[in-house]
């Protein structure tokens, strides 16, 4: 197991509120012992000029993933924050809803690197991201 603790959905999806996760409907699906998924909708708030999913919401959903899967992996005194995310996307999306999962890739005492995986409903690959995450130390 990755994560040092394991907070309910319930906690975790309530951590969100107010948010700009929350405003786009993200919402925290599964949690296990080396991944975290949520699902994101597609919809006004998340589309394009074009009637696609805006590649930003695909950042913002995963970032999301790593960042808290990330900040579920420290020792409590620690935090984390984002040093880099790319984000490629491969597979329009045009209604319905995505999810992502995410999984550890490298997990240091300094730095942390996730990959995220988001899905349409078909669960077509339609968006690949690696985030860098920074440990950080609280005194």
């Amino acid at each position: 197991m990755v994560f040092s603790r394991k907070p309910s959905l319930a906690d975790l999806n309530k951590g969100s509120q107010n948010t700009m996760v929350s405003y786009l409907g993200i919402e925290f699906t599964a949690i296990g012992d080396d991944f975290l998924e949520a699902t994101m909708p597609v919809n006004d708030k998340t589309k394009q000029p074009m009637g696609l999913l805006h590649g930003g919401a695909n950042v913002v959903l995963a970032e999301t993933l790593g960042s808290v899967a990330a900040s579920l992996t420290v020792d409590r005194g620690q935090g984390v924050v984002g040093l880099e995310i790319n984000a490629n996307h491969v597979k329009g999306v045009r209604s319905g809803l995505v999810r992502g999962i995410t999984q550890p890739i490298h997990l240091g005492k300094s730095t942390q690197i996730w990959e995220i995986k988001i899905f349409n409903e078909a669960n077509q690959l339609s968006c690949v991201s690696r985030l860098t995450m920074a440990i950080l130390n609280h005194s």
